[in-house]
């Protein structure tokens, strides 16, 4: 009888021991998963304000609303696709340095960079209904819909509730080689967060669930040609067309706005 019990336990060890191997392995299949690599295609270039310094932007009815940056050089910007045209322009007090924008409702909602002070217009009027606070830098903005989410140049993306504004939870953004940091601004683009890596011509596709980057989208071949030659005309811009699924993006002080195609799996 001793013998067939020391010889049950072996066996119930060495399943546990089989177990245990097996959802390793599983593991580790999934934690060296590869990011994937989203090709695109440039559909239409479009003249853009080579002074705008971008710092937000998203589609609405056929336009583009467009946060510059800058102190006492600030604005909210109705502008007109095909031209580039300025159609309704909100200047910014001059003690704030404007950063991201999105639109949730009927609102459009202005981060600043080091005040850690928000603004609130009527999207129709663009006039000022409100402002908000926050506890850190405000970088990139955008919503899903239920929440508005706020990047502060760290590898933290954070989810708030407005109206009173609550921060409701975060996730910490990484892939394969640890946190992704430098998260600027952001889009939501068929259920994932898409943000500028800040002075990268690099695109992450993010998780909302687990912070996971699982695209990668490289647009150093973007503005090859008269990209400015400031240091800090960087990539920064992207805005979503649902109806039409129309990727636009940009960067501060560039000449060109650009319609892309996402080649995603």
């Amino acid at each position: 009888m001793k013998i067939k019990g020391n010889i049950k336990v072996i066996c119930v060890l060495g399943i546990l021991f089989s177990i245990t191997i097996c959802l390793s392995a599983k593991q580790s299949a999934v934690a060296d998963k590869p990011t994937e690599i989203i090709r695109y295609r440039v559909v239409r270039e479009y003249p853009h304000d080579k002074t705008a310094f971008t710092e937000g932007l998203f589609y609405r009815d056929g336009f583009l609303f467009e946060s510059t940056g800058g102190k006492g050089k600030s604005t909210l910007r109705k502008v007109e696709i095909k031209t580039g045209k300025v159609l309704k322009g909100v200047n910014v007090p001059e003690k704030y340095f404007a950063e991201g924008i999105t639109l949730m409702g009927n609102r459009i909602y202005q981060l600043t960079w080091k005040e850690r002070r928000g603004f609130i217009y009527d999207a129709n009027s663009m006039e000022e209904e409100g402002r908000f606070s926050y506890n850190s830098e405000g970088w990139g903005l955008t919503s899903d819909g239920n929440h508005l989410i706020m990047s502060d140049g760290s590898s933290s993306l954070y989810f708030l509730k407005p109206g009173p504004m609550r921060r409701v939870r975060h996730i910490k953004v990484h892939d394969g080689n640890g946190p992704v940091k430098n998260l600027n601004e952001l889009e939501f683009i068929k259920g994932y967060i898409y943000a500028n890596v800040w002075m990268t011509d690099t695109i992450v596709k993010i998780s909302p669930d687990t912070g996971e980057v699982v695209g990668q989208i490289d647009l150093s071949e973007l503005l090859k040609n008269g990209r400015p030659e400031d240091e800090e005309a960087v990539l920064n811009g992207i805005a979503y067309d649902e109806k039409g699924d129309r990727v636009f993006v940009t960067g501060k002080l560039w000449p060109k706005l650009f319609e892309i195609k996402l080649e995603t799996k």
